[in-house]
């Protein structure tokens, strides 16, 4: 499908410069786009490809116009033009068409208007599937499961028993969520069983990475509130309580019991402590390790960044000659004070 340009301006509240009948068919990146394609510009390391795009159209700020050949569509920011456009413009497909025949569903599950469901899924008893439910092939949707309106599972998603998903979410494929949390009791060197009986709670417009696990609580429940992005492969511990809007990157980890505020972001491969606080707006660089609770929001890192072998083996040496060095600094202070004392 295609669309004018003055169409997608309309739809993205940009103003056109140039041909508004243009015709635009799908998007690509300023190097790689070709007649009938709109490209955008919103990071200036990319400027320099602005003069020599093939695009029929793109999307910048007014202050990019005197380097454009282009027709364009103008708007303050290009990045949120270019996510509607992508919306607009999907071809994506959707998870599931119909109630597949190889599909299985429990007699006594209830499934609203428009709900589809792919081959080879499994929907147990007492589940509630919700108007425009989208479950891929090979799901699984334990006992007394609910899902909300508009929400969509890729293929192969677990979904154990009793777990609660919100309206107008997104899961991605292999996803697991509310198996067993890491809860065991040790009984004279042998590891005994605690049974998980909490549940996992998703609230609404949330979107969840491939092969990601959040594990069900103990006895209250793991908490994913309004608006959580998750990355692929993430790791939610039992009882964590994740804050409106917050955003986690892949192959982060949060441990057990602890709180994540609103609107905070953590970078890849963050991984935080147990049975802490982490208060609303704070954000964590790659590699941080979150040890105990932040009160204060802001920017927070801790992971060292890479560096030739040969320095780091030097940097490695002398850290391990940190706690001899701090001794010596210690008793040549105690000597310079003395020496002081006697002058």
């Amino acid at each position: 499908m295609s669309y004018t340009l003055k169409e997608l301006a309309d739809k993205i509240g940009a103003s056109v410069h140039g041909n508004e009948n243009c015709l635009i068919e799908s998007i690509a990146t300023l190097l790689n786009a070709k007649d009938g394609q709109i490209a955008f510009l919103s990071n200036v390391k990319y400027q320099q490809q602005l003069s020599q795009t093939k695009a029929s159209a793109v999307i910048i700020t007014e202050d990019c116009l005197a380097d454009c050949q282009t027709n364009a569509l103008v708007m303050k920011n290009p990045y949120m033009g270019y996510a509607l456009l992508a919306q607009l413009l999907d071809t994506t497909p959707p998870t599931a068409n119909n109630i597949h025949p190889t599909a299985v569903v429990d007699a006594s599950a209830i499934i609203g208007s428009n709900v589809s469901i792919g081959a080879n899924a499994v929907i147990e008893s007492d589940v509630e599937l919700a108007e425009g439910v989208s479950i891929g092939a090979g799901c699984f949707i334990g006992k007394a499961a609910k899902i909300g309106k508009q929400t969509s599972l890729w293929a192969n998603v677990s979904v154990y028993h009793r777990v609660e998903i919100g309206d107008n979410c997104l899961i991605q494929a292999n996803t697991v969520i509310g198996s067993d949390g890491f809860g065991y009791a040790n009984h004279q060197g042998n590891w005994v069983k605690i049974p998980q009986l909490g549940s996992v709670i998703i609230g609404n417009n949330v979107e969840i990475g491939a092969s990601t696990t959040i594990d069900r609580g103990a006895l209250d429940d793991t908490i994913i509130k309004d608006g959580v992005i998750l990355d692929n492969q993430i790791q939610i511990a039992h009882n964590v309580v994740i804050g409106e809007n917050t955003a986690m990157a892949a192959c982060s980890v949060i441990a057990g019991s602890t709180v994540v505020g609103k609107n905070c972001t953590l970078a890849g491969m963050v991984g935080v402590n147990g049975h802490i606080n982490i208060t609303d707006g704070c954000v964590f660089t790659g590699f941080a390790m979150v040890t105990k609770n932040i009160t204060e929001s802001g920017v927070y890192s801790s992971g060292l960044p890479a560096q030739p072998n040969k320095e780091w083996q030097k940097t490695n040496a002398r850290i391990r000659k940190l706690d001899s060095t701090n001794k010596k600094i210690k008793a040549l202070e105690k000597e310079i004070s003395q020496l002081k004392g006697e002058s």
